[in-house]
């Protein structure tokens, strides 16, 4: 793994959470829209009787998943941030926690910096040279297994 492709998991993580979060809130928007068929039929014994409940149900599962997540991208943030205090250069540090834990653009970056874009990609370039990757056995990693 590359130091940029360490520092990704963050993102793509918290990408992962919103995604989620979109699902429950499609799932309840689907659960108030309750509405009852009447039918002479009668149903099988071992049909579930209730769509809310499976609905409730999955959303439920769905927001345990989106705190398990939460809590492991906090875990990952905490070792990152480790990481990047341990690159030398304030303003590599900089560079890497405005892109990898604030999720800003190039653009806002440079801004942010007073810089050209081309400036901010070289030293972003050199801070990711600098940059290390702690052990490949983490707390984080253990825990996604």
């Amino acid at each position: 793994m590359t130091s940029k492709e360490y520092l990704s998991q963050a993102y793509q993580l918290d990408k992962r959470i919103n995604a989620k979060i979109n699902q429950v809130a499609s799932l309840n928007e689907l659960a108030t829209k309750c509405t009852s068929t009447i039918t002479g039929m009668p149903h099988a014994p071992s049909k579930s009787t209730s769509t809310m409940a499976d609905t409730i149900t999955k959303i439920i599962d769905l927001e345990n998943e989106i705190n398990h997540d939460i809590d492991r991208l906090v875990d990952l943030k905490r070792e990152m941030v480790r990481a990047i205090k341990a690159v030398g250069n304030p303003e590599y540090q900089t560079i890497l926690e405005l892109r990898y834990l604030c999720f800003e653009t190039w653009e806002q970056i440079s801004l942010a910096l007073h810089m050209s874009i081309q400036h901010t990609f070289r030293l972003h370039s050199r801070a990711l040279k600098e940059f290390r990757i702690p052990n490949k056995k983490s707390k984080v990693e253990s825990k996604c297994d």
